[in-house]
């Protein structure tokens, strides 16, 4: 249940809220609760049980629970004299996008299934923004075979659910999670995020930053801490470095300009025509138009190529590099994907240039760091379109295009109950 239903009205089940918090509290702290039971569990919580008038006095305790200072573990609606939690069958039920096969996005259905149950490590989120990453098309499409034997499923897929950076706000936690309480908005790195609700464990997430919506902060996980990593941790980028970002106008190349930007480096963005003035707006100190110049041929060379896109060789881009360059593959054509992960290696050179490929890995250290870059208005998401969670579809199906500038951003609406 969220902690802030309205109440159900039928007489002869009048209902009643359960309200956990890590804290020691005696029976003379009835009072001050209004007069809710107060319970002392085994695991050290404490539980509030009683009836509640309405919305307003159930803020109201809640309020008195965080400025005591005490951990909000749960607030459940319960029916009256009874000792397990009560939920409606159409409570338990959420929406999400579900597929069985691989295939094109028309394999993909928006399906009522169960409403997840997080774990003790977990938090359950109320999903309000979604977006889109390369990385659900290819779990979709299954286009890398790789896919399929590195634990996606060789025929079908195991995990029917895509969706793996979402912003929303925290419905209940797991009884170990220390981070987080009931209410508070949190963006991250989950599993399965194209649903009205979905499960994480606690460090797969951070507070949203306070001047984002929802749709902001959905769009940032995954393509911004491929960037960073990419950059920071494969690419080893030094200020006064010259970084060219190939495939600088979608949603993780918006982010390398960016973030290549707030490293120090001389920064060559790469992209179409339309999206140059966006380069720049970016950050950006040149641009090429890649319909009209090949990089990889002009005679430049750059200490650190990072590749979000791009259909060149290895051996070009290698070209294109310092002595000691660096190249960092991020994104591309299937077969680029494959030359960079078999012949990446082999194609290094002793002391000299580097080849190589990120990926990125769920970390909240990096995530709490983007937070703070966020808030300071030195990053910026930049979204092409959002569409509802009902054309999670046609979503897919854009990206897959390939010509989004930036991010795409599934919106999940929830009907009031």
């Amino acid at each position: 249940m969220s902690n802030n239903p309205k109440l159900e009205t039928n007489p002869s089940q009048p209902m009643i809220y359960q309200i956990r918090i890590k804290s020691h509290l005696g029976s003379d702290w009835t009072d001050w609760f209004e007069g809710l039971t107060i319970t002392l569990e085994e695991d050290g919580d404490t539980l509030l049980t009683g009836p509640v008038v309405d919305q307003a006095a159930l803020h109201g305790l809640l309020k008195k629970v965080r400025d005591l200072g005490m951990p909000l573990v749960s607030v459940i609606q319960v029916q009256f004299n009874e000792t397990y939690p009560y939920r409606s069958k159409k409570e338990k039920k959420m929406q999400a996008v579900v597929y069985t096969e691989y295939g094109s996005p028309d394999v993909l259905q928006l399906k009522e299934v169960e409403k997840p149950t997080p774990k003790d490590d977990e938090v359950l989120i109320k999903v309000h923004a979604a977006s889109v990453n390369k990385y659900d098309w290819h779990f979709l499409t299954a286009d890398i075979f790789l896919i399929r034997v590195m634990g996606g499923g060789l025929l079908k897929p195991k995990n029917t659910r895509l969706g793996a950076d979402i912003a929303g706000r925290v419905e209940a936690v797991g009884k170990n999670v220390k981070q987080f309480q009931p209410d508070d908005e949190v963006f991250g790195m989950v599993r399965g995020g194209f649903a009205e609700y979905t499960c994480a464990p606690e460090d797969a997430l951070v507070l949203k930053p306070t001047n984002l919506l929802f749709k902001e902060a959905a769009a940032v996980p995954m393509a911004a801490i491929t960037a960073l990593q990419g950059l920071r941790d494969t690419g080893q980028i030094q200020p006064g470095q010259k970084v060219l970002i190939n495939g600088a106008s979608g949603g993780v190349g918006t982010f390398a300009v960016q973030i290549a930007k707030l490293f120090g480096a001389e920064v060559t963005a790469v992209c179409s025509p339309m999206n140059l003035d966006q380069a720049r707006s970016l950050g950006a100190d040149h641009v090429i138009d890649y319909t009209k110049e090949n990089f990889t041929q002009n005679g430049q060379q750059y200490d650190l190529i990072f590749a979000a896109n791009g259909y060149h060789s290895l051996s070009a881009y290698k070209r294109a590099l310092t002595p000691r360059g660096i190249y960092v593959m991020a994104g591309g054509s299937t077969a680029q994907i494959f030359q960079a992960m078999l012949m990446g290696s082999w194609m290094s050179e002793t002391g000299g240039r580097k080849m190589g490929a990120v990926m990125a890995k769920r970390d909240q250290k990096d995530l709490a760091f983007l937070k703070e870059l966020l808030e300071a208005g030195k990053v910026v998401p930049v979204i092409d379109r959002c569409y509802p969670l009902s054309e999670a579809a046609e979503a897919l199906r854009y990206l897959g295009e390939g010509h989004a500038r930036g991010k795409v951003v599934i919106t999940v609406e929830h009907n009031s109950k």
